[in-house]
């Protein structure tokens, strides 16, 4: 019995041993060049993030004071170069018609890119932004676009001229007026004759009467 004793205990003991974990490794503890590293990559990440905000932040300031040119000066210029395609009727009157298109939409904020002419002329007409001479002007030339782009007229250069004529003309007469200040050389005429003529009053006064 006792033998038997010793033995369970043996066992017991030997099961203990087993159970115990492995011994782990040493931890390594980081030295301090590596956070001297890490700060240096959170300085230098820091510094381009500056420099790629101050970089934006010029060029957004850079293109805000680009001039934005007027609808009206766009058209005359785009006119103007239409002028070198006179000798090729189509694709003159292409590039007069979609000039004076693109000019009426961005002049009275009529969005109709896609339309056709008979839709563009209808729409326009519903509304109160030309006089009714001028829809009937357009109509004309809209029309008279239309037959040398899609019916294969070939006008003269005398018609053709006539047709830019008509562009220039609607532009013209639809073009915002643009009211300006007085100069302050005008002002100051102004008040250089109000002074004049209150000092002249003031010696007319002071003369003796007979």
């Amino acid at each position: 019995m006792g033998s038997g004793v010793s033995n369970s205990l043996f066992l017991l003991a030997g099961a203990g041993t087993n159970s115990l974990r492995d011994i782990k490794p040493p931890v390594e503890i980081p030295s301090a060049w590596a956070w001297v590293w890490w700060l240096a990559a959170g300085l230098a990440a820091a510094i381009a993030a500056i420099v790629a905000w101050r970089l934006w932040k010029k060029r957004r300031l850079e293109v805000a004071a680009v001039p934005v040119v007027p609808p009206h000066v766009r058209a005359r210029q785009r006119l103007q170069q239409a002028l070198a395609l006179i000798g090729q009727p189509r694709e003159f009157c292409i590039v007069v018609s979609d000039t004076i298109r693109q000019y009426l939409e961005e002049r009275f904020r009529f969005h109709a890119p896609d339309r056709t002419t008979e839709e563009f002329l209808h729409e326009l007409r519903e509304t109160e932004l030309l006089t009714r001479d001028q829809k009937e002007s357009l109509g004309d030339f809209l029309t008279r676009c239309d037959l040398v782009k899609f019916a294969r007229y070939e006008p003269g250069e005398l018609e053709l001229r006539d047709l830019h004529a008509s562009a220039l003309r609607l532009i013209d007469e639809t073009e915002p007026v643009e009211t300006q200040p007085p100069s302050d050389a005008g002002q100051n005429q102004s008040a250089t004759d109000a002074a004049s003529a209150t000092t002249a009053a003031s010696l007319h006064s002071a003369l003796p009467k007979h």
